[in-house]
């Protein structure tokens, strides 16, 4: 980036001219984040070489022995405790040195072993108090005592395998959103070492060329889903070792699958001792002092991204991710509740005056420009995306267009419509150009993942879309040899929601562990209204690997969907053209690329000889390539694969075709 030559106007005013009103705002948001850019980056040849906090922080091997390092400037003594030294509290004292950073330096290469249990004993005012090292990239509870600790980690080097596939320019993201700990069927957490032998070979049967990994940093309360992280450089020592989630990462990327990390950086546990809270006895070392340093709704601490050092903490783990594990980029969570002063709560964005006023946090926005900056330099064939609800223009646009850097946005938007729609309006009610407008609609040349359901649907107090349609029947009605009015339609419409999401919705997909065959039930982990089952806190494979059941049907279904997404490159087209909506027969038809997409969404009525436009893709002889009615996929077979249509002119329509549309279906059609 020649930030250099980084001047408004911008290009983000001429991709989209409404922003016009507001290039003061857009021009004051770059000015800052290149003097935040000077200011960190100094004598640095780069931001990659500003962030690299972790290399210096921390416990680390030297020539002669081990060096402690930590950020504490408000503490009045620091000391280094552990089961090394009795856990003495002023046996080993740290010496402060330049900018509030404390050092001790250990004698001899055996003064520290692996695995042996660490913390820092902090001074302040007179009172003394246990801490984590803010840099600890191993956590574990010290079996004597069963707290958290920090734990020495100094195994052999991985070898990793990898080389030439972190090289590979990414495809069009097709994302297998999972957990790690809920990946067992059993009553239990399961490992990384289970998951890479176990579930990675399904995501590849599958045909996803992404995951996405949550709850990786290290979090002491399992049921928090990993959104209340302690120690941000620990990877969870709830699913094993870290060289179980290194083995992980290479063996996905072994299979042709990019890893992504679900990262936490838009606010903190405020759990006292094992995490950031009150680490050197202040209260605004790493965070916003008072109200403004607690999330009203979370209860969690949230970060100062005006101070360097918080900022070079929050890059450098950026860095770390990337280097130590592999990881392939980043989903942010989050990103809402940061860039607003409000965290969006309440706010309904319905005019661009809500993204340029003193609402917005201009501090946050700057640290997303250097965090996106920072990792398509370490790894240009990164991915990452945010996760913002607001629509905050430029979100999804290059930093040195005006923008904010991220590769996508995940378009929060589409579940919540279908679940609208599910929830509150008769399908023969539904609203074909609503629901087109819905799929379509997005900022100009700014990506987005489109998906139906993530996790957030699956959560106990929310439904999926299977069981939401299914109800009471999920438990009695998911043997094939089982039909009614309520299991047919919930069945069907997993399906079509599911293509036309991935087939207009945007330029990826995302889809939740186990969603893709309608897992039963709800997620709710363990806590002490359930008496701590992890009943319903695990993906029952059994179910889809069952052929006499229903969940066969949909995985098959959703893994040739997936396989045509690929092999067809639908993502690689930006925009699906409309064809024709037809509101009183619930028909909608649209091209994506080189294929028609058809859709039936009536609950009743079939088309005998509804006229198909193919305008965009032209003359020719079509064919069905994929339905939702195959009888693979639990349809009747009312739709033909084999028969040819070939266009002719319509005087009022075009170029098109005459075809069959049943009730309650959707193909896929391509030109022989």
């Amino acid at each position: 980036m020649n930030v250099r030559k980084m001047k408004g106007p911008y290009e983000i005013i001429r991709i989209d001219p409404w922003l016009e009103p507001f290039s003061g705002e857009i021009d004051l948001r770059m000015n800052r984040f290149l003097e935040k850019r000077r200011q960190l980056v100094q004598d640095a040849a780069s931001l990659g070489d500003f962030a690299n906090g972790h290399l210096y922080f921390g416990i680390h091997r030297t020539e002669n022995g081990w060096a402690v390092r930590e950020w504490l400037p408000g503490a009045d003594a620091a000391y280094l405790t552990g089961d090394f030294n009795g856990w003495s509290h002023d046996s080993h004292p740290m010496t402060k040195k330049d900018n509030g950073v404390w050092e001790i330096l250990l004698d001899g290469r055996d003064a520290l072993k692996h695995g042996q249990f660490l913390k820092l004993w902090v001074e302040k005012d007179g009172n003394g108090f246990e801490r984590a090292p803010a840099y600890a990239t191993r956590m574990k509870s010290d079996p004597s005592s069963h707290v958290l600790c920090c734990q020495v980690w100094d195994p052999e080097p991985f070898r990793w395998t990898d080389a030439e596939f972190r090289k590979r320019k990414p495809e069009a993201p097709l994302i297998y959103e999972a957990h790690i700990g809920m990946a067992t069927k059993e009553e239990r957490i399961g490992t990384y070492r289970e998951f890479a032998e176990q579930v990675l070979p399904r995501i590849q049967r599958l045909g996803y060329n992404t995951i996405q990994l949550m709850a990786i940093q290290e979090h002491p309360y399992y049921g928090s889903f990993g959104y209340q992280v302690t120690n941000f450089f620990a990877a969870s020592s709830w699913y094993g070792e870290p060289e179980g989630l290194k083995y992980l990462i290479n063996r996905a990327h072994e299979m042709g699958i990019r890893v992504l990390l679900d990262v936490v950086h838009s606010h903190a546990c405020p759990n006292v001792g094992e995490g950031l809270q009150y680490q050197d006895g202040t209260d605004g070392q790493y965070f916003l002092e008072g109200d403004a340093g607690r999330h009203p709704a979370w209860g969690t601490r949230l970060f100062n991204y005006a101070r360097p050092e918080v900022l070079h903490f929050l890059l450098s783990n950026l860095k770390f991710w990337m280097d130590e594990y592999h990881f392939d980029g980043f989903r942010f969570d989050g990103v809402t509740s940061m860039i607003y002063h409000d965290h969006g709560l309440g706010t309904a964005f319905t005019d661009y005056s809500m993204y340029f006023n003193l609402n917005t946090d201009l501090d946050a926005i700057n640290y997303l420009q250097l965090a996106n900056e920072l990792i398509h330099e370490v790894n240009p064939c990164a991915t990452a995306v945010a996760e913002d609800m607001s629509g905050m223009p430029g979100m999804c646009l290059p930093i040195e267009q005006g923008g904010i850097g991220f590769d996508y946005r995940l378009a929060m938007g589409e579940p919540d419509y279908w679940i609208k729609l599910l929830k509150e309006v008769r399908d023969e009610d539904w609203n074909m150009s609503a629901l087109w407008h819905e799929m379509t609609t997005r900022r100009p040349q700014e990506k987005v993942i489109g998906y139906c359901e993530s996790h957030d649907q699956a959560l106990v107090g929310d439904k999926t879309i299977l069981f939401r349609m299914a109800d009471a029947e999920m438990y009695t009605g998911m043997e094939k040899s089982y039909h009614s009015m309520t299991m047919d339609r919930a069945v069907e419409l997993h399906k079509m929601i599911r293509l036309l999401t991935l087939s207009s919705g945007g330029n990826g997909y995302l889809n939740f562990m186990g969603n893709e065959f309608g897992h039963p039930e709800w997620i709710d982990f363990p806590r002490e209204g359930n008496g701590w089952s992890y009943k319903y806190c695990r993906r029952q494979w059994q179910l889809v690997d069952n052929p006499d059941l229903k969940f066969e049907w949909l995985n098959s279904f959703d893994e040739a969907m997936i396989r045509l997404a690929k092999e067809q490159g639908v993502l690689n087209d930006p925009w699906a053209e409309n064809l024709w909506i037809d509101e009183e027969r619930k028909i909608l038809a649209f091209s994506r690329g080189q294929l028609i997409f058809l859709f039936d969404f009536h609950p009743g009525y079939s088309e005998q000889n509804f006229f198909l436009p193919c305008r965009t893709t032209g003359e020719g002889e079509y064919r069905v390539i994929l339905s939702t009615d195959e009888p693979r996929f639990g349809g009747q077979g009312l739709i033909s694969h084999d028969y040819v249509y070939r266009t002719e002119q319509d005087p009022e329509r075009g170029c098109g075709f005459r075809i069959y549309v049943p009730a309650r279906t959707a193909m896929v059609l391509k030109k022989i």
